[in-house]
């Protein structure tokens, strides 16, 4: 037998190594890197032992710094996204603040089913220089340092205090991170003695065997259960959700739908899996939803529900169809089963397409059918309508959704539009028109403002072919715009459209619905000593930054800016002022957002007496 052949590496040097060396076997046979770059902000806790092994695989390991640590992993979690989960990027910081900077990327990324490998530095496992500076040091718990706060964040956490232990925890992290019904964060909190101890790492280690993504089949049992469930009904309507788009059901998902009659819906995270004129596309459901799909959902005598969360604002808190029954189709059984509904566990394209094998003779009821395509129809008619009328005052989100899409004459709408939080993402989920899956990037699921710069980042280095049109309001613009410095020295060109309607205007609209006064949300309605609210100058900010910028003056000056930008080679940074209380009316549902019961304000009495006659409609 002969001797098992080893290299004297540190752990990190290790780490840095497999992560270069692995790679995705593509159905044709082709093996591309699976690790797309390492993001890093370095600090005592990770600049000599992860950064002298980052410098030693630049080659075959691209490193980018960023300006601050949880945009970078915002950018790393857009990257996945953007390549539907087949490629991954990493993060490493420093312990303490650079570290923690991060926990709020890893619940976005926890919630939305996102991969991304973090790896903050960590206190000494010796303790020799116990406490070491940004220790946390809890009084009553030795064992507790701040990167603990990623535990219920990260769908695997590991904290290696011994070199060797990279052996295992690697393999194990990359096994979720691939994996499709675990998929989302893990975290490898790295002691920094550990990250520079070296250890006799097995060479067979460094040469990791490439990925092949699972696409679990559905059980036989389950799928014949599901197929009498769709046969017994007459009016289905498919709920389409952001596993859909990682499975990569378009085709079925379309075939399906042109071959029984069964509409579709998209959710937040679905949305682009159907081309947006597809004949029976009702477009977007919920709370952000188009009339045509919410009203089809009210009649619908089964939701088949497709890579779905079932979140509350697909489901109008469960008062929009809450009481129909229901078919999850989802990778992650957890899904599969929400609302009590009948599960079938698989990949959505193969779920999708042995339905579509299973049904031959069945389909949705004529009347339906037409039905569907009418108000899909009639729907596309509006959005367009909405989107290019000629703005009354200020114009709103609608205007300027249109003047991105008309400035873009030659691609036939194959621009990557990003999003999170805000009015933005309701308005977009409604009238963006999205050729293509991925089209359309929104992370609503965690709704986490200051995603949107960073995360255009992210879309950009995945496609760097693509234009990639960050849409953003000023309030998540002043969360977080350091990556617009960071686009310009990675020559990632953005196309920003900066919306200023001078304060949080979503928020600001839902206090005044709930019948509070308008108070602390727009600058113009905040505390202000001197008496005068801020005027902020975000062109000028952004030209600080280095990209080039301009006010316009109003959508037609947008429209013209916007084709200039599509020719320069260069981030653009475009700022409209809009109005705060100005939205599309059509579509919606009721949301679940509890009212006080007691209040001198009548505004706030009226809002509860009509939040408790919303809740009767409430399914639990």
């Amino acid at each position: 037998m002969s001797a098992r052949q080893t290299l004297r590496l540190t752990m990190a040097q290790a780490l840095a190594r497999y992560l270069a060396a692995l790679r995705v076997q593509e159905p044709d046979g082709t093996l591309t890197p699976y690790v797309g770059g390492v993001w890093a902000i370095f600090g005592h806790g990770n600049v000599a032992g992860m950064g002298q092994a980052l410098a030693e695989t630049r080659d075959a390991l691209p490193v980018l710094r960023a300006h601050n640590e949880q945009a970078m992993a915002h950018a790393a979690i857009a990257y996945a996204k953007a390549h539907m989960r087949r490629r991954i990027m990493a993060a490493t910081t420093s312990i303490g603040p650079g570290a923690t900077n991060m926990v709020t990327a890893a619940a976005l990324a926890h919630v939305n089913r996102l991969p991304v490998l973090l790896l903050p530095g960590d206190t000494f496992a010796s303790r020799a220089p116990d406490p070491v500076l940004q220790q946390l040091e809890p009084f009553g718990d030795g064992d507790t340092t701040a990167n603990d706060v990623f535990r219920p964040v990260s769908r695997y956490f590991d904290r290696l205090v011994r070199p060797e232990q990279i052996l295992t925890a690697l393999p194990r992290a990359i096994q979720v991170l691939s994996d499709p019904a675990q998929c989302g964060p893990v975290t490898l909190a790295l002691p920094q003695d550990v990250q520079t101890q070296a250890f006799d790492c097995p060479l067979e280690f460094l040469q990791p065997a490439p990925l092949h993504f699972l696409r679990p089949p559905p059980d036989e049992d389950a799928l014949r259960r599901a197929v009498v469930a769709i046969r017994a009904t007459r009016r289905p309507l498919l709920v389409v959700g952001g596993g859909a788009l990682y499975a990569q059901a378009s085709e079925a998902l379309a075939a399906f739908a042109k071959a029984y009659g069964v509409p579709v819906a998209e959710t937040q995270a679905g949305k682009g899996t159907l081309d947006w004129d597809h004949p029976m596309n009702l477009g977007a459901i919920g709370v952000t939803g188009s009339p045509a799909s919410n009203a089809l959902a009210a009649r619908a005598d089964l939701i088949i529900a497709v890579g779905s969360r079932l979140q509350d604002f697909t489901t109008g808190s469960n008062s929009l169809f809450g009481d129909t029954p229901l078919l999850s189709i989802n990778v992650q059984a957890l899904d599969a089963g929400k609302r009590r509904g009948q599960a079938l566990v698989a990949d959505a394209a193969l779920a999708l397409a042995q339905l579509g094998n299973a049904l031959t003779g069945w389909r949705a009821d004529l009347d339906w059918t037409e039905a569907s395509r009418r108000l899909g129809a009639q729907w596309r008619e509006r959005v367009l309508a909405l989107t290019t009328a000629a703005p009354d005052g200020l114009p709103y989100e609608a205007d300027v959704i249109g003047a991105v899409q008309s400035s873009d004459t030659a691609s036939s709408h194959h621009d990557i539009v990003v999003c999170a939080a805000g009015t933005l993402p309701a308005e977009l989920h409604k009238l963006w028109r999205s050729s293509l899956p991925g089209g359309y990037h929104v992370e609503y699921g965690y709704s986490c403002m200051g995603y949107e710069i960073a995360g255009g980042l992210g879309v950009k280095l995945a496609h760097p072919d693509k234009e990639v049109i960050v849409m953003v309001g000023d309030g998540s613009y002043l969360m977080m715009n350091s990556e617009i410095a960071t686009s310009v020295m990675l020559g990632c060109k953005l196309i920003i459209v900066l919306l200023d309607n001078r304060g949080f205007g979503c928020i600001n609209r839902l206090q005044h619905a709930c019948g509070g006064e308008n108070y602390n949300n727009l600058l113009d309605d905040c505390i202000a000593p001197a008496g005068i609210a801020p005027r902020i100058d975000f062109a000028a900010h952004a030209r600080s930054l280095g990209a080039h910028a301009e006010h316009v003056a109003d959508v037609a000056e947008l429209v013209l800016r916007l084709r200039e930008a599509r020719s320069r080679q260069h981030t653009t940074v475009l700022v409209i002022d809009t109005s705060a209380s100005r939205t599309t009316s059509d579509g919606g549902c009721w949301w679940d957002v509890a009212v006080p019961e007691v209040s001198d304000r009548a505004q706030a009495q009226a809002a509860h007496a009509a939040y408790v006659a919303n809740k009767r409609r409430q399914a639990l």
